[in-house]
């Protein structure tokens, strides 16, 4: 019997990826196999890859024995209980960018033919009917493409519309301003900003809670008149309610959609209405994409068990018991931080900036850094971010990471401070690890000091240092119904001071809005965690 590791094929992937496997390891193609013969012999591999259909559960990793690495031919990895994989050391990769281009040509493919009527056209005349008048079209040239997340996709969609002649406006605060200048592609500072200007609008946003109906009525009303839409991100993006009712009142001439909330579908409000360009979730099905996802997920495979690195491993990389011993515990700490500069931050990012003081300053800092890079990029990029691709994301975005330590700390054993800097505007926050279990605390804001403990649901005010502020707000909490459960004041004095409070549920923002309205309230933020 071979000595040579052993590795599952359960679904098909590009010839080419199965090849590159053979040439390392005893490979088996099991893309027949029922569930039954997969929860019999999973155990007796070291490497398994799959696509979409087969569900590595909890349970059928149990049974993996040998199992050291689970590839994904494709992006997420929904299908793969990840922290069982984690818990028992076994490497989930995928191929993040495997179809990135197809999905940017797709766009591209989608705005032109919404441009010129091409789908109603053809379907015209191979019905006998020679419409000419009927379908003329639009020219893309000098018009303005708005596009609505400027990750990998958006940014391969932009390179190509400049070279039809396009002016092209975007929207990514988790893009640094100095990228954008690389790419001759103008900045927007809010999405109304692109609203208000695009011609075409594509969007390209990661599928969080809070991007879910982001183009709504709303956004729909705030859009020039006679404007085209494209999808070919997320269903959920999109409130298709809101679209039907803008096409029908002629305020968005036409929209061309690729992805839709309930897959498969055949029937929607959409299809068939004029002006509209419809796919069946075509963006990443290209032979070339499929080709390079088999072989992408097979380099992985051949990394990981062949002792190199997996860089695209979506689970923690490994760890000395020793670091782990030590920077364990600050991880959470580090990734709030990072959540929390952002989202005190005016709304863009050209630096990020961590610093290590007493005992973290010995280590190597590079998994809190991180960690801090995750809490800032979470829920903002097209594909999850993780301990291993946060960098790298941060990198194509133009983000700079400058990291500082110092062997001592003024007030504390350990302290991690994250700063937020975009052209002139900084926000700065910092904390620690109290007790036994280094329980996450804030320490500093807006560089005001004091001590709480981290919580899901914050609020933080910045007024005069004087008499009956703090008194003001708990008064203005109660009558909102919403219980303070802790807080803190920061001044030193003749200087603006810092309040923060939690609370056991989120604090409206017209809570806040009141606040702030008062006499000496200079700024109000709430921040869910």
């Amino acid at each position: 019997m071979s000595d040579r590791p052993r590795v599952l094929v359960k679904e098909e992937i590009a010839d080419s990826g199965v090849d590159l496997l053979r040439e390392h390891f005893d490979v088996e193609l099991g893309v027949d196999w029922d569930n039954g013969q997969l929860e019999e012999r999973i155990g007796d591999f070291e490497g398994i890859v799959i696509r979409s259909a087969t569900k590595l559960t909890s349970d059928l990793i149990e049974r993996a024995d040998s199992m050291r690495v689970i590839g994904r031919a494709g992006v997420g990895v929904d299908n793969v209980d990840v922290p069982a994989a984690t818990k028992r050391g076994i490497i989930v990769a995928n191929a993040p960018q495997s179809n990135v281009i197809a999905a940017a040509e797709h766009t591209v493919a989608l705005m032109l033919a919404l441009a010129r009527n091409i789908p109603q056209a053809h379907a015209a005349l191979v019905d006998g009917r020679w419409e000419r008048s009927k379908y003329g079209g639009v020219e893309v040239y000098e018009k303005t493409l708005g596009v609505l997340g400027f990750g990998r996709i958006g940014q391969l969609v932009a390179e190509r519309a400049k070279s039809f002649g396009m002016r092209v406006l975007a929207y990514d605060p988790f893009v640094a301003a100095e990228r954008y200048r690389e790419m001759g592609v103008d900045k927007a500072e809010t999405s109304d900003e692109v609203y208000a200007e695009a011609d075409i609008i594509t969007i390209h946003l990661p599928k969080t809670p809070d991007t879910e109906n982001w183009l709504n009525a709303e956004a729909f009303a705030k859009m020039k008149d006679g404007v085209r839409v494209i999808n070919v991100a997320r269903g959920q993006l999109l409130d298709d309610a809101a679209l039907v009712d803008a096409i029908r009142s002629g305020k968005v001439a036409g929209a061309a959609v690729d992805v839709f909330r309930d897959e498969p579908v055949t029937e929607h409000p959409l299809f068939g209405m004029p002006g509209v360009v419809v796919t069946p979730h075509l963006g990443a099905s290209t032979t070339e994409a499929q080709d390079r996802a088999g072989v992408q997920v097979a380099e992985q495979i051949v990394a990981a068990l062949t002792g190199g690195v997996a860089t695209n491993a979506v689970n923690m990389p490994s760890m000395s018991p020793e670091v782990m011993e030590l920077a364990g515990p600050f991880l959470p700490l580090c990734e709030r931080l990072g959540r929390l500069a952002v989202a005190l931050s005016p709304g863009s990012m050209d630096n990020v900036e961590v610093s290590f003081e007493g005992r973290l300053a010995e280590l190597d800092s590079r998994l809190l850094t991180t960690a801090v890079l995750n809490g800032v990029l979470a829920g903002h990029t097209e594909e999850e971010v993780n301990f291993v691709n946060a960098r790298s994301l941060a990198e194509e975005r133009g983000i700079r990471i400058d990291e500082r330590s110092t062997g001592t700390s003024e007030d504390f054993t350990e302290r991690v401070t994250v700063a937020i800097a975009s052209g002139g505007d900084r926000v700065e926050v910092a904390g620690t690890g109290f007790g036994p279990r280094n329980k996450p605390h804030l320490v500093s804001v807006y560089g005001q000091s004091f001590n709480i403990e981290f919580a899901p649901h914050f609020a933080f005010f910045r007024y005069a240092d004087q008499p009956g502020m703090i008194g003001r707000v708990g008064t203005i909490f109660g009558a909102h119904g919403v219980n303070i459960a802790s807080a803190a004041v920061g001044a030193e004095e003749g200087t603006e001071a810092v309040m923060v409070v939690t609370t056991d549920k989120p604090v409206p923002q017209e809570l806040v809005d009141e606040i702030t309205a008062l006499d000496d309230f200079r700024d109000g933020r709430a921040v869910s965690l």
